[in-house]
């Protein structure tokens, strides 16, 4: 397999764009680490209809199938779940993406206080200079909301909020997801056809 990539779903809204993320890493031969909140689940069922089961293996055996992932490719750990990999530095990713990021995730990343796994596998992947990516959906954006994303950056995260653009004239919903998505495999140096790009 190609790159080991750790991925969480916050509360934010705009799920489809974690699921549209984990589906390409799958697609690219990608290990995904996959990591979701209580809000996520939440989220899940509002927006898409989607029910993601509490249990961590529960969830590895549905997700397993609904992106066609190979045995062992796609790892779902729970919150608490301190003796995953991603929660130590001897065994981090390659990199990170919380997709979609809440405020209240990228605040507690920004404060390093690492509440459970997700803030956690964020602070390792810091702190062993791996990358950082965060897609904060949330707007307008406070003074406090952007000084801590000021200082993520400074840290060495990539803040990159899912603004889609229109220059490729998307005709649907995954026309504006996938602008997204590509720019995050662009981060990560993952190939990818999602859409032309510019010039093209």
């Amino acid at each position: 397999m190609n790159k080991t990539i750790a991925v969480a779903w916050t509360g934010a809204s705009g799920l489809a764009y974690g699921l549209r993320l984990v589906d390409c890493l799958i697609a690219a031969d990608c290990r995904v680490w996959l990591m979701y909140s209580q809000a996520a689940q939440i989220v899940a069922k509002q927006e898409l209809e989607l029910v993601l089961p509490t249990q961590p293996r529960e969830a590895e055996r549905l997700l397993t199938e609904r992106f066609s992932a190979a045995a062992g490719q796609l790892r779902v750990f729970g919150r608490e779940e301190w003796t995953a990999p991603p929660a130590s530095g001897s065994h981090p990713p390659e990199a990170y993406v919380i997709c979609p990021c809440t405020m209240g995730t990228l605040a507690e990343v920004a404060a390093g206080t690492a509440k459970d796994l997700i803030t956690r596998a964020a602070d390792v992947v810091l702190k062993e200079g791996r990358p950082l990516i965060l897609v904060p959906r949330e707007t307008p954006l406070s003074v406090i909301h952007l000084e801590n994303m000021l200082r993520l950056a400074r840290a060495g995260a990539v803040i990159l909020p899912p603004s889609p653009g229109f220059y490729h004239r998307p005709r649907d919903i995954q026309g504006l997801v996938d602008f997204v998505i590509a720019r995050i495999l662009d981060r990560l140096g993952i190939a990818h056809e999602l859409m032309p790009r510019w010039g093209e």
